[in-house]
């Protein structure tokens, strides 16, 4: 391996570890609740509640967070099982806190299915004049489930940063063919 890419490792680990020892019984609870958000069914579902129309003024952008979000997975999925790099190993004494969905850490599917389909939606509720808050509300939970992730102790900080890297760049090449 190349230096870098054991440097890389190695901070990873590093953080993991310095977050997985912070944890607090309050925010666990949390943490263990709003992971779920970016379990399969919720990030289809909300897809596919946009795409049937059922959020009144978000039709518009609901082809696009179903192009996304299939991007995404694709790209997800096809370096998940390339990359094969395995689940986090905490330290003696720490555990992760919940099942993971498969034995591939990198890059974190909850991560990415979260953010490619709220960051369409931000896109265009910010861009309807002076709703950039709104637009900020939207990715705000997509970034709490990446954090959760690794909070939990299922994913590398590394792999959420590449699960949300992977959200931006289908985003970006889904709204240039639209």
């Amino acid at each position: 391996m190349t230096p870098w890419i054991l440097r890389v490792g190695a901070a990873d680990e590093r953080l993991l570890c310095a977050l997985a020892l912070r944890r607090r019984p309050s925010l666990t609870r949390f943490m263990r609740t709003f992971t779920h958000l970016g379990d399969a069914p919720v990030p289809v579902g909300f897809a596919l509640l946009l795409l049937l129309g059922g959020i009144p003024g978000l039709t518009s952008v609901a082809t696009q967070v179903v192009a996304t979000l299939a991007l995404a997975f694709l790209v997800s999925q096809l370096l998940k099982r390339t990359i094969s790099r395995p689940r986090p190993r905490l330290p003696v004494g720490l555990a992760s806190l919940v099942e993971p969905p498969d034995r591939f850490s990198f890059p974190s599917g909850h991560a990415t299915a979260s953010l490619a389909v709220t960051l369409p939606v931000a896109l265009e509720v910010g861009g309807a004049g002076g709703l950039e808050i709104l637009a900020i509300l939207v990715v705000v939970p997509a970034l709490l489930i990446g954090m959760s992730r690794c909070y939990l102790g299922v994913h590398y900080p590394g792999d959420v940063v590449a699960g949300w890297g992977i959200a931006i760049a289908s985003t970006v090449a889904v709204s240039a063919v639209f």
